[in-house]
């Protein structure tokens, strides 16, 4: 009951973030015959922080969050200022940034990877109280044994949109580059192992304890 409880909190947590300190509204545009690019949706224009370690290449972030790339700390402010399509404009700690979906694209999910990503309570306190081992692997974008689900998302984010994992399955596939995944597997609500290229889990599974 005591894991059901946590994660159910911070899964709430998430599904609330559109309700946080909205400030208007954005609807896409449509083009004839575009709808499969642009979906036409209306996304609240909103302000929070982000959810985990959020990983770019230049102004761009993906949903497949690839880990060789350098990220953006958990907790940066973020505030998304228009949406075209799949692509969320935003300020992320004053950086003009791009928030694309690039897999998986419905309005639903796009609505749903932003809900995720834009968190309204900043997860750095949160952090503050973990055990020093599991803040430093967090903090360095890295996972380490006996995390729980929570804590891999803050370091590495969440599972690619279109692979349709179950977030309570017994693993989570996700991307050191575009086309070499990698994956963490679970005892319950504790991560166990790392396996995929020997450079994605040299980098990403922390043996510190």
């Amino acid at each position: 009951m005591k894991r059901k409880s946590i994660f159910g909190l911070f899964w709430r947590s998430t599904a609330t973030t559109a309700l946080l300190l909205l400030a208007g509204c954005v609807t896409t545009q449509v083009e004839p015959g575009k709808e499969a690019e642009s979906p036409h949706t209306t996304v609240s224009v909103r302000a929070g922080y982000t959810c985990c370690n959020l990983h770019y290449d230049g102004e761009r972030i993906i949903d497949s969050n690839p880990s060789q790339l350098p990220f953006l700390p958990l907790g940066t402010p973020i505030r998304i200022k228009r949406v075209e399509g799949y692509v969320a404009y935003a300020d992320v700690g004053g950086r003009p940034m791009q928030l694309t979906l690039e897999s998986g694209r419905t309005p639903e999910n796009f609505r749903l990877w932003l809900e995720r990503i834009v968190v309204g309570d900043n997860p750095q306190i949160k952090l503050s109280g973990f055990p020093s081992a599991m803040r430093e692997a967090i903090t360095a974008g890295q996972v380490t044994k006996g995390m729980n689900r929570e804590q891999v998302i803050m370091a590495i984010g969440y599972p690619q949109t279109s692979d349709k994992i179950r977030m309570d399955g017994p693993h989570w596939r996700y991307w050191w580059s575009a086309y070499l995944p990698y994956y963490v597997y679970w005892s319950g609500n504790k991560l166990t192992r790392v396996e995929g290229p020997a450079e994605a889990v040299g980098t990403v599974f922390s043996r510190a304890r």
